[in-house]
């Protein structure tokens, strides 16, 4: 029987990131995928692509959720990667479900911020998800905007910046973290920093281009999620994840839009 994992996560219509690129990338590392949707994001190609966000009813969120852990007890389903929750109001819905059904692996992506959203109201969210769902996570994988707000630094410019902000978030949260530089960290190599709270890694491969990929961070997550639920530590799932990414990053998938897409299915 297949490893099962959850993905909390909105759906993003170009099936790059989100949920799309989460099952993708479950079914990509041998996983049984499960969604739980609680936004529709679409870019808006006559608006500089930014997003169109509408939330999905919390009382649906709240029906999916009691849906898949009344269908897959704690025994088969202990792994849940949260992605772009959007919302306060969407926000406590999914912490009263971890609380009221914990899950043993806890893989987050803190989506702070949506092109689209009014600044106050993603502050709101940005605060909600800092105190509601950051204390659950085991991992948290934030990239080079997200680092800076959770770590409160002002600049993370370079490897030594990006080590630091991956240990204040891991002083503030205990999660392990996995803090992203990609393409934002000067140089040739696409730079991610593991720390745990004793061991410190530096993740590198070569950029591929210089613009970001969309999907990658959700990708690169969820495979995080994956191998977790298979029996990896987070460091051996960050390190295989980071190899998986880069890999749907070399072939990735064009489009008319300012950006491309990864795409899952180059690895096995």
């Amino acid at each position: 029987m297949p490893h099962l994992v959850l993905t909390i996560a909105g759906s993003e219509a170009t099936g790059g990131a989100g949920a799309q690129a989460d099952l993708k990338t479950f079914q990509a590392r041998n996983v049984f995928g499960i969604a739980a949707l609680t936004c529709i994001v679409s870019f808006d190609p006559t608006n500089s692509w930014n997003h169109r966000f509408v939330p999905v009813n919390p009382d649906v969120i709240a029906d999916q959720l009691e849906a898949i852990t009344g269908c897959y007890g704690p025994d088969q389903l202990n792994t849940v990667k949260i992605g772009m929750l959007g919302s306060p109001a969407t926000i406590d819905v999914v912490a009263q479900a971890l609380h009221a059904r914990p899950f043993t692996n806890v893989v987050f992506d803190p989506v702070l911020i949506c092109k689209g959203q009014e600044p106050g109201h993603a502050l709101d969210t940005d605060q909600a998800l800092t105190a509601s769902i950051l204390p659950l996570a085991t991992v948290v994988t934030p990239n080079h905007f997200e680092a800076l707000q959770l770590s409160g630094m002002t600049e993370i410019t370079n490897i030594a910046d990006l080590s630091d902000a991956a240990k204040r978030i891991f002083d503030i949260s205990g999660a392990a973290v996995l803090a992203k530089g990609g393409v934002r960290i000067a140089g040739p190599n696409a730079i991610d920093v593991f720390y745990d709270g004793s061991t410190l890694d530096v993740l590198s491969a070569p950029k591929v281009g210089e613009v970001a990929v969309s999907g990658a961070g959700c990708s690169l997550a969820a495979a995080i999620a994956a191998e977790i639920a298979t029996g990896f530590s987070p460091r051996e799932a960050a390190h295989n994840a980071k190899e998986f990414v880069y890999r749907s990053i070399e072939n990735r998938v064009s489009s008319h839009a300012p950006f491309d897409a990864v795409w899952q299915g180059t690895t096995p």
